[in-house]
């Protein structure tokens, strides 16, 4: 979620979609959702992406790594919530709320940073090396998890913030990549003492599905992470963890409610479509499945569902513009999208739904950020790549960037070009193991034979074959 200065977040991103859909879904069993049963099939890629996309998602990876450098204060490494994207010196920004998902986010960028030759590694290091330093041993936390924002200098918990079991997943995420990219012993001592540090049976509070977080004046929520979202990065941490690991079973605590959407058919809660992009960003799903589902599948599924959705709105939704995940709005900051329809859909787009899910439709997801550049840029595009949220026929363009949206976006375009988080997050032996207690297996049988095949949209330089398989490098 993204913090706002006016009103203190009580409700979170995550609790306000748990909430609009959670108490529907608790109910349905975890059982096998035949329509991920799948035909065997080898897909046999031809040229995805032209030049020019590769020029754009460049553009875009550049800029939206330049804001976990810029934003994220020197002394503590925390990055802010939000900040304004219309600004020339890349001064730090005056907001004063970091998210520690952003700064989990954030990490990962630098690795890309450094990968791609954004900044010297020398000073992406020390940035490194500040932020687990910081969060080690000067930030406050309960059995290891963090509160959801903090103030970016201080690291003190706001007011009315919970203890986020999810956003310090996120968090974890970020440890750990840098931890197997940096071939550095200071920054291995102090991810691992982070990772090692986290109580995760204490989160699960006496049940079998964790809490969606904890006050220190009221205690744990009741609300819990308890059907198929963007836990799965929560679970496999806990499964893998060597030092304070929850059961192996907990994989089947959670249910995976079947939804079907037009021909459209996969797993999925009343959620934005980030659910089913944010445990991807970092697990390598690609090739494998468990006992219920090619989760890679069916977020290619789930992604075409949406775009579908977006376009039968009728209101203003295009090949060229689409796309609506949880974000701010022209009236603060909603959890929104569908399918089914959530929030209040007005015709707003928002360019991080489809920047994180440009592993699992690149022809579609390029074309329409490339649009969206191409018609709005003036107006939409900033210092940090594009602003949050935007409706050009109201005239609205916000004026921030968050942080979550732009790591998204980054994540998961380097993710379509090299690999590199998946490549790097799975070197770490904890979240193979856990993939592995989980009954993941790799698979050939990729193809889900419910969907419909994509309209191929090629052009001379440019043939698209369609696959359900993260593409080779680009």
């Amino acid at each position: 979620m993204s913090f706002s200065t006016s009103t203190p977040p009580k409700i979170t991103r995550r609790r306000a979609t748990k909430l609009l859909g959670g108490a529907i879904l608790s109910g349905l069993a975890a059982s096998p959702l035949v329509a991920q049963q799948a035909a065997p099939s080898q897909p046999t890629y031809s040229r995805l992406l032209t030049d020019e996309d590769l020029v754009f998602l460049e553009e875009m990876e550049r800029a939206g790594c330049l804001y976990f450098t810029e934003q994220a204060d020197p002394a503590s490494g925390q990055v802010l919530d939000r900040a304004t994207n219309k600004t020339a010196t890349g001064e730090f920004d005056q907001h004063f709320a970091a998210s520690i998902a952003a700064t989990g986010f954030g990490l990962s960028a630098l690795c890309i940073s450094d990968k791609r030759g954004y900044l010297d590694t020398d000073r992406i290091k020390r940035q490194v090396i500040t932020t687990l330093d910081f969060h080690l041993n000067k930030m406050p936390d309960e059995h290891g998890f963090f509160y959801h924002f903090s103030d970016v200098k201080t690291g003190k918990p706001l007011i009315n913030v919970e203890v986020s079991s999810i956003d310090t997943s996120i968090f974890l995420c970020g440890v750990l990549t840098v931890r197997a990219y940096f071939n550095d012993r200071r920054i291995t001592d102090l991810a691992t003492q982070l990772y090692n540090r986290v109580d995760w049976p204490w989160m699960l509070n006496g049940g079998k599905t964790f809490s969606m977080g904890w006050y220190p004046e009221t205690g744990f929520l009741a609300t819990r992470w308890d059907h198929y979202s963007e836990l799965m990065m929560m679970y496999l941490l806990a499964i893998g963890s060597p030092t304070h690991p929850i059961p192996a079973d907990s994989w089947s605590a959670f249910t995976r409610p079947p939804t079907t959407f037009g021909p459209y058919s996969y797993i999925s809660g009343r959620d934005p479509l980030f659910v089913h992009q944010y445990s991807h960003a970092w697990f390598d799903f690609a090739g494998k499945r468990d006992a219920y589902a090619n989760y890679f599948s069916n977020s290619i599924t789930a992604t075409r569902a949406h775009k579908a959705f977006c376009l039968g709105l009728k209101r203003g939704y295009t090949d060229d513009y689409w796309g609506v995940s949880a974000s701010d709005w022209q009236h603060g900051y909603t959890a929104w999208g569908g399918p089914p329809l959530m929030g209040p859909v007005d015709g707003s787009v928002v360019p991080c739904a489809a920047a994180g899910s440009l592993p699992f439709l690149p022809h579609d997801c390029v074309r329409v950020l490339r649009a969206l550049r191409e018609n709005f840029g003036q107006d939409a595009w900033g210092r940090y790549g594009f602003c949050d949220a935007f409706h050009p026929e109201l005239h609205w363009y916000d004026p921030d960037v968050l942080g979550i949206d732009l790591g998204i976006s980054v994540l998961m375009a380097e993710n379509l070009r090299s690999a590199l988080i998946w490549d790097t997050f799975m070197q770490n032996p904890e979240p193979v193991a856990a993939m592995k207690a989980c009954g993941f297996r790799s698979t050939r049988q990729t193809t889900n034979p419910s969907e419909p095949k994509p309209v191929a949209i090629p052009s001379p330089s440019q043939p698209v074959t369609p696959s359900t398989t993260r593409p080779p490098n680009l």
